[in-house]
């Protein structure tokens, strides 16, 4: 459902992607407890901000959506499939495909133009024509307010023009899900706001369904349905953006007020 606001409302039971128990741990021993017992549903068509401090587990718990970690314990399912079981790139193929995934810092290729990066996944992992790329690409970047640019290099960007070229890639195949890892990272206020605003756009636009890890309250506001707020492996918030702003919470209070761990709220 919808709300007047044009915000989604999830319905219960009809969740796209759930987490369920998730527990990850590094180390040679796994003394390092990253996730633990993490259970959270994604409704499609909603943006869910998953907020903490660095080293909570935020980029971790959405990376297993597309293989690059691997649950120690619990289960994923994406569609009613149950991810965790995949084995092989075959496995991973088709979700991988309808999953864009904007990287921290962009991760653009320096040595292509920013028109064979957009092209890129085309070029891998679909038999499109080369006039069908290249007008896909300009659609693309269109999109996210880059036309024209398909003939520069990366380095003749500014930061958010790389961010919105990195998000055109993304958007390459037209994918169902959209994963942002810290999309306003390193940008000065004005333009993390401008991406900010795109991601909501495109939100409106293409009813993708969307994950957003981020520190970034300003962002957080701008554009979650809903949040979760992870603290030391566990989330210990979930709800609204104006129900995080009334929670009595310690943590949701400390990261409201940017204390250091330790320190409480008077």
């Amino acid at each position: 459902m919808e709300e007047a606001s044009g915000r989604v409302t999830p319905e219960p039971g009809r969740a796209l992607i759930s987490f369920r128990g998730i527990h990850k741990y590094f180390g040679e021993n796994g003394e390092n407890q990253v996730l633990i017992g993490i259970d959270l549903d994604v409704y499609p068509g909603e943006t869910m901000v998953i907020l903490g401090r660095s080293g909570s587990g935020k980029t971790v718990l959405t990376s297993m959506l597309v293989g690059l970690n691997i649950p120690d314990k619990g289960g994923i399912t994406v569609e009613g499939v149950e991810i965790t079981e995949f084995v092989t790139d075959t496995d991973w193929r088709s979700l991988r495909l309808k999953t864009g995934y904007l990287f921290q810092g962009s991760a653009l290729y320096d040595s292509m133009t920013v028109g064979e990066n957009v092209a890129f996944p085309m070029v891998q992992h679909t038999d499109w024509s080369e006039a069908e790329i290249r007008r896909r690409v300009a659609e693309k970047l269109g999109q996210v307010g880059l036309s024209g640019v398909e003939p520069l290099e990366p380095s003749a960007l500014s930061g958010g023009m790389q961010r919105r070229a990195a998000l055109a890639r993304s958007l390459a195949l037209d994918p169902q899900i959209i994963v942002y890892d810290e999309p306003t990272a390193g940008l000065d206020p004005i333009t993390g706001d401008e991406i900010s605003s795109l991601i909501h756009r495109l939100q409106d636009a293409l009813k993708v369904t969307s994950i957003v890890v981020t520190h970034d309250l300003r962002l957080t506001q701008l554009v979650a349905d809903r949040l979760v707020l992870l603290h030391e492996g566990q989330w210990v918030f979930q709800g609204t953006y104006e129900e995080f702003l009334h929670s009595s919470h310690p943590e949701v209070l400390r990261f409201l007020h940017r204390e250091p761990q330790g320190e409480t709220t008077p």
